[in-house]
């Protein structure tokens, strides 16, 4: 038997990060799970908004959008994402999210280490 601690988020319950151009919701990482091994989050963008040029040195994220579309620069290529469809950014690959869309654009994001580093370049 394992003596690990399960930890259960509710997304209701958890503090937004909000910024300009949308939001976030952390449903886990070190901090609300200390024994976590990964970084888990819901995130949103406005419509005609951006988030942040930015990369990741430490760890991989995976985007899957839920709701709207977006258009994802990766080293300066861009593919365009709908509903269903999911995105895997290796770590140190520069990155963001357009919102050229009229309605929100919402989506699950996973992060290969409790403790994701950002490094903003915007």
């Amino acid at each position: 038997m394992s003596n690990a601690k399960v930890t259960v988020t509710d997304l209701r319950q958890v503090e937004a990060l909000t910024f300009d151009w949308g939001g976030i919701k952390w449903l886990c990482n070190k901090h609300l799970a200390p024994n976590a091994e990964q970084t888990l989050g819901i995130v949103y963008v406005l419509p005609g908004q951006k988030n942040p040029l930015h990369y990741h040195p430490n760890c991989e994220e995976i985007l899957l959008v839920l709701e709207g579309e977006c258009d994802h620069s990766f080293d300066g290529e861009w593919v365009h994402l709908t509903p269903g469809m999911a995105i895997t950014v290796p770590a140190g690959v520069k990155h963001n999210l357009v919102n050229n869309g009229w309605e929100p654009v919402r989506c699950v994001i996973s992060f290969s280490s409790p403790e994701r580093q950002t490094v903003l370049l915007e």
